[in-house]
């Protein structure tokens, strides 16, 4: 497996260890600070058009790991996955399901919705999420029909029914009840029995995993984001189940801190409005660095099961 640095923010330039910690096929850092400002939160399609070049001249063949910087990036994964060249299920680990319908295209919280446009994307299957976009979401532009027709599996780590205007059918990760969403909690039904129904929702053997950090709790991570609860250990669990029966891809990981300076106007209220305002910590970030070398560690390993199970 290739591991790829996307230098968006500089966040990941001290994070030198993360390239021994696997036996990569070969290591490599695309810069892109230069597009940093324009693609952070949102882009515009131009902008879009030029990272999405420079990623495809530094394209290399086989399955490849990419670091994404701040989660504000997180739609630069879809530019990621338009190169998968068969069907693929998207297995995204996240505090946030990313399915807005009313952001901007190419927006960090709606770049699920771009991927299930993908021809080769089967199914987005969401696992973790805490946050309160799961409050009201028709209210806030979650994307319900994709739910309710399968295309996104919803498997939050703890949240509350979600109260919603119109009857929504049941999926393998809720059921509706009396005007509500009940969640099938993974904290609550156990990560093991939770990895059974998720495994058997996807129907593809080609598997893409894309993180976001900012689903560990705050002592395993620091991010631009609000955290939620999933511990580490369990989303090694899901990286393992994966491997153990699917054939990994690709995958990405995003939610690093750096910190944000906005040139647009809007970008800087979006990040004061929906970002908790945090400062540098040393001590979470050293965690980061950590965190990210048991996340590779895993993906590499879940990328090899494949060839060992031939």
């Amino acid at each position: 497996m290739h591991l790829q640095i996307l230098d968006m923010d500089n966040s990941l330039a001290a994070q030198a260890s993360l390239r021994d910690v696997a036996p990569w096929t070969s290591v490599s850092t695309l810069p892109l600070r230069d597009l940093g400002p324009q693609l952070r939160l949102w882009s515009r399609d131009a902008t879009m058009m030029q990272a999405r070049q420079r990623i495809a001249a530094n394209a290399t063949p086989g399955p490849v790991v990419s670091l994404l910087g701040s989660g504000d990036f997180h739609h630069l994964a879809v530019l990621l996955m338009e190169q998968a060249r068969e069907p693929i299920t998207i297995v995204h680990i996240d505090n946030h399901p990313d399915w807005v319908r009313l952001a901007p295209r190419w927006h960090c919280g709606s770049w699920v919705n771009q991927a299930l446009r993908l021809p080769q994307v089967a199914k987005v299957v969401t696992i973790g999420p805490c946050s309160d976009d799961l409050v009201r979401p028709e209210l806030k532009g979650g994307n319900l029909k994709a739910l309710a027709a399968g295309r996104i599996n919803l498997f939050p780590w703890q949240h509350a029914p979600s109260r919603v205007w119109r009857n929504v059918p049941d999926g393998p990760g809720h059921r509706y009840e009396n005007g509500y969403l009940i969640w099938r909690n993974l904290a609550e039904v156990g990560i093991e029995q939770g990895l059974n129904v998720i495994m058997s929702q996807i129907g593809t053997d080609a598997v893409w995993l894309s993180i976001d950090k900012d689903v560990l709790p705050e002592g395993e991570a620091l991010t631009n984001w609000d955290q939620g609860q999933m511990p580490l250990a369990a989303v090694l669990q899901v990286i393992a189940a994966v491997g153990a029966s699917k054939r990994l891809v690709g995958a990405d990981i995003c939610g690093e801190f750096s910190p944000p300076r906005h040139h647009n106007l809007f970008k800087r209220w979006e990040a004061r409005m929906d970002q908790p305002q945090r400062t540098m910590n040393a001590t979470l970030l050293a965690c980061n660095e950590q965190t990210n070398r048991e996340l590779l560690v895993a993906i590499e390993r879940a990328s090899r099961s494949c060839f060992n199970r031939g």
